[in-house]
C-alpha cells in the first residue's frame, strides 16, 4: 500500500526549498519541464492510448472522452501553458501594503506560498502540468491523485516533470503523484492534515460533494458549472444567438459551457426558432410549456433539468418574462460558476452584474471565457465557486496566502 506520510514528508521538505528559491531558478525550471513535456510528446501519446483503449471498454461517454484525450497540438498547448506561467509575474516575496502603526511600527503584508497542495481530479491530463506548474511557480510543493481513466498519462507526465526537476539539480519530491486510484486512498489524503495545507478537487459534482464531506484538510471548492444565458428583450439577436451557439457547443463536456437559457418574452417568438435551426439535431433542447409553444420538437422541461449539469449536447430553455425573474431563476438554481447576459440595456446588465451570485458574471460574452488561460493567468489550478479565500479561475496569486512583516526600534507595548 501507498505511504501518504513519506509523500508527505517528502513534499513538506520540497516545499521549504521552494519558498527560498528565485523566481530565476524556478522559472528556469519551469521551461525545461516544458521542453521535455514537448519532446517526449509519443511517449505521452503512447501512455494516452492504453488509457483511451480502457475507457472505450467501459464505455465512458462521447465527452468524457473528449476531456481524456491528448492529441499533439493540446499536448503543445500543455508545454505552452508551462512556459506562460514561467513569464508571469512572482507572487512570493512581494509586499502588498506597508504602512507604519501609532507605535511607529513598520507593518508590510507579503505574499507567501501555501505549503503543500493536494489536487484531487478526474479524467484530464492537463490538469496534471496545469496545477504542477502554477503550484511551482507559486513556491508550492503538490501532491497529484487523478483518477484512474487518465493514469497512464497522468502518471508519464508526472514522471517527465519529475525528470526534469532531477536532471536540473531540484527535489523530484516537488511534484509527486500518488498512483493507487482506490478510493481509500483519496479518502486517506483527503485527510493528510499534518502534511497537505489545502486541498483543491477537481471534477464532477459526485467527486466535489465526496471531497467535501470526507476532508479534514481545508478545501477550495471548484465547482461544478450550471450555467445560464439570458437573453433580454434588448438584445441584438444575431450577438444573442452566436454567443449560446458558442457558450453551449464548442466545447459541452467543460465546467465554463452553459446548460440553461433564459429568453424575455418579448422576443421569443423571433429567437428562438432562430436558435432551433441554428443548432438542428445537435443539441437536445428541454423546454418549458410556453417555450415548447415555439420549440415544437423540445422535450418538456422538469425540476432536475433546471438543476443539472449536463456536460453533454443538453440544452434547457425557458421563457421568462423580466429581468427580476430571470435573475431569480439564475440565483435559485445556479452553481455559483459563470453566468451572462445578453442586452443593449446599460440599465440592465448592470442590475445583472450586482444581483447574480456568481463568480464570473458576463455582460455580451460568451461564458467559456472563464478560464485562467483566457483571464491571462497562463493556466489555471481551477475555479473556485466559493467565496473564502479565492473565486473563479485561480491563478498563482490564488495559491498564495500573506504573513505580516514588522519592523521595530526597540519597541515595547505600554
Amino acid at each position: 500500500m501507498i505511504d501518504l506520510n513519506k509523500i508527505g514528508i517528502q513534499a513538506q521538505a520540497s516545499a521549504h526549498e521552494l519558498g527560498l528559491m528565485s523566481t530565476k531558478s524556478k522559472d528556469d525550471l519551469l521551461l525545461q519541464m516544458a521542453d521535455a513535456i514537448e519532446n517526449k510528446t509519443e511517449m505521452i501519446l503512447a501512455a494516452n492510448q492504453k488509457d483511451l483503449a480502457a475507457a472505450q471498454l467501459k464505455k465512458i461517454n462521447q465527452t468524457l472522452m473528449d476531456r481524456l484525450t491528448l492529441t499533439a497540438a493540446r499536448i503543445l498547448d500543455m508545454a505552452d501553458g508551462i512556459r506562460a506561467v514561467a513569464q508571469l509575474p512572482d507572487p512570493i516575496g512581494r509586499v502588498d501594503q506597508m504602512w507604519r502603526n501609532a507605535d511607529d511600527l513598520l507593518i508590510g503584508q507579503q505574499r507567501v506560498p501555501l505549503g503543500v497542495i493536494g489536487i484531487i481530479y478526474e479524467a484530464r491530463p492537463n490538469v496534471t502540468t496545469d496545477a504542477a506548474s502554477l503550484c511551482f511557480k507559486s513556491g508550492n510543493a503538490v501532491i497529484l491523485r487523478g483518477g484512474k481513466e487518465a493514469f497512464y498519462s497522468n502518471e508519464v507526465l508526472v514522471t517527465i516533470l519529475q525528470q526534469a526537476l532531477t536532471d536540473n539539480g531540484a527535489s523530484p519530491h516537488a511534484i509527486q503523484f500518488i498512483t493507487d486510484t482506490s478510493h481509500e486512498t483519496a479518502a486517506e489524503m483527503m485527510r493528510l492534515n499534518t502534511y497537505i495545507d489545502v486541498l483543491i478537487p477537481r471534477g464532477g459534482a459526485g467527486l466535489i460533494k465526496r471531497v467535501k464531506e470526507t476532508a479534514t484538510v481545508p478545501v477550495i471548492e471548484t465547482g461544478t458549472g450550471n450555467n445560464h444565458v439570458y437573453v433580454d428583450q434588448s438584445a441584438q439577436l444575431p450577438m444573442a444567438l452566436s454567443i449560446v451557439i458558442n457558450a453551449k457547443i464548442q466545447r459541452p463536456s467543460v465546467c465554463n459551457a452553459i446548460e440553461t437559457i433564459l429568453v424575455h418574452e418579448a422576443i421569443a417568438d423571433t429567437f428562438l426558432p432562430l436558435l432551433a435551426e441554428e443548432l438542428g439535431n445537435q443539441v437536445e433542447l428541454r423546454a418549458d410549456e410556453k417555450a415548447r409553444g415555439f420549440l415544437p420538437h423540445a422535450k418538456p422541461a422538469t425540476e432536475e433539468d433546471w438543476e443539472t449539469e449536463f456536460l453533454d449536447y443538453i440544452l434547457a430553455v425557458k421563457i421568462v418574462s423580466s429581468l427580476d425573474e430571470a435573475i431569480s431563476h439564475i440565483n435559485r438554481y445556479n452553481t455559483k460558476h459563470s453566468e451572462a447576459i445578453v442586452t443593449d440595456d446599460y440599465f440592465a446588465s448592470q442590475r445583472f452584474l450586482k444581483e447574480v451570485d456568481a463568480a464570473a458574471v458576463y455582460v455580451n460574452a460568451s461564458t467559456r471565457f472563464t478560464d485562467g488561460f483566457m483571464f491571462g493567468y497562463g493556466a489555471e489550478i481551477g475555479i473556485s465557486t466559493q467565496k473564502l479565500h479565492a473565486r473563479g479561475p485561480m491563478g498563482l496569486e490564488a495559491l498564495t496566502s500573506t504573513k505580516y512583516v514588522i519592523y521595530g526600534e526597540g519597541q515595547i507595548r505600554p
